[in-house]
């Protein structure tokens, strides 16, 4: 099982639309913004906390990227 299958196959286990492909393309790189800009394990926590918000995988990218100036996506 590829990561978009297990994503799309979890989204259906928890009741949640999976990502559409721009969507998991912006997360992917908001999770690379914060791996990079911290450590490791600053990603998943700053998707969970991006996910809490309701704002926009792209508008939550243009954040970290605030926070981390010069990261690249």
């Amino acid at each position: 099982m590829n990561a978009t299958e297990w994503v799309r196959r979890f989204a259906t286990e928890v009741g949640a639309q999976p990502p559409t492909d721009e969507e998991l393309d912006q997360i992917l790189k908001l999770a690379a913004i914060a791996a990079h800009g911290s450590e490791r394990t600053a990603a998943p926590v700053a998707c969970w906390i991006g996910g809490q918000t309701g704002r926009s995988p792209e508008s939550l990218r243009e954040i970290a990227k605030d926070i981390n100036p010069g990261a690249e996506d």
